[in-house]
C-alpha cells in the first residue's frame, strides 16, 4: 500500500514515514498542496495525511481537488484543535482528522481503519458498479436502488443524484455540482430543481425526511449521503 505524508514541517514527516514504514507501507512525501496534487496524479496513491496549514495550497484546498477526482480516504493532520476546523475538513472530502501531537499507536490505527473501509468498500465498490452505504444500496448495471434489501422506485433523475451522491458518500456536493453531474448540461440557478429532486428522494429512503439519516443538507454548500 501506497501512503502519501504531506506536511511542510519535514521532521514530522520523516517521522510519520517511520511509522509507516515499519508497518510495511511504502511511503510518498510532500512538502506543500501543490505537491500534493503532483504526486496523486503520477502515483497509485491508497491513502493520504493531509497537514492543514502548508504554503503554495493548504490541505483543504488541496483535500478538495483531490476529491474532484478521486475517492482515496484522506486523514488531515494538525496543530489546531478547534470543532471547526475538523468539522470543515470532514466537510471538504476528509475521512478522519487526527490533532498534533499524536499517539503514533493511534495514527497507525487510523490508517489501518482507512484502508480497510477503502479496499472493503471503495476500490471495490466502484469495480463491481455497486455504491452502498448503510441499508442503501445503488446498483449502476441494474438502475435500481434497494433499502435494507427492498427495491426503491426512483425516477431516472432520482437515480442519478443517488448515484452521485452514493458513489462519493462523504462529499459535499453544491446544487450546481449536482445538476451540472446529474443533468450534463451547465447550471442555470438549479436551486429549485435540485432542491425538488432532493425532497422527493428524502420522502422514498428516509423514515423521517425532516431529520435525514442518509441525505444530509450542508447548509450554505450542498448535499451530501453520509458514510455509515
Amino acid at each position: 500500500m501506497n501512503i502519501l505524508v504531506c506536511d511542510d514541517d519535514y521532521a514530522i514527516a520523516d517521522a510519520i514515514e517511520i511509522y509507516l514504514q515499519n508497518e510495511g507501507y511504502t511511503v510518498l512525501k510532500a512538502h506543500d498542496g501543490l505537491e500534493a496534487l503532483q504526486a496523486v496524479d503520477q502515483n497509485e496513491v491508497h491513502l493520504i495525511l493531509m497537514d492543514i496549514m502548508m504554503p503554495k495550497l493548504d490541505g483543504m484546498r488541496a483535500t478538495m481537488q483531490i476529491r474532484e477526482k478521486q475517492n482515496i480516504p484522506i486523514i488531515m493532520l494538525s496543530a489546531k484543535s478547534e470543532d471547526y476546523d475538523k468539522i470543515t475538513g470532514l466537510n471538504l472530502g476528509a475521512d478522519d482528522y487526527i490533532t498534533k501531537p499524536f499517539n503514533p499507536l493511534e495514527l497507525i490505527a487510523r490508517v489501518k481503519s482507512q484502508l480497510r473501509r477503502y479496499t472493503s468498500l471503495g476500490s471495490a465498490v466502484k469495480k463491481t458498479g455497486v455504491f452502498t452505504t448503510g441499508g442503501l444500496t445503488v446498483d449502476d448495471a441494474a438502475k435500481t436502488v434497494s433499502l435494507d434489501g427492498e427495491q426503491v422506485p426512483v425516477t431516472p433523475i432520482e437515480f442519478g443524484i443517488l448515484k452521485l451522491l452514493t458513489e462519493h458518500a462523504g462529499r459535499v456536493f453544491s446544487m450546481e455540482q449536482i445538476y451540472e453531474a446529474v443533468w450534463d448540461e451547465p447550471s442555470y440557478r438549479p436551486e429549485n430543481t435540485v432542491a425538488v429532486h432532493i425532497r422527493h428522494i428524502r420522502e422514498k429512503i428516509e423514515i423521517n425526511p425532516k431529520e435525514p439519516k442518509y441525505l444530509k443538507v450542508v447548509w450554505g454548500i450542498g448535499y451530501k449521503m453520509e458514510r455509515i
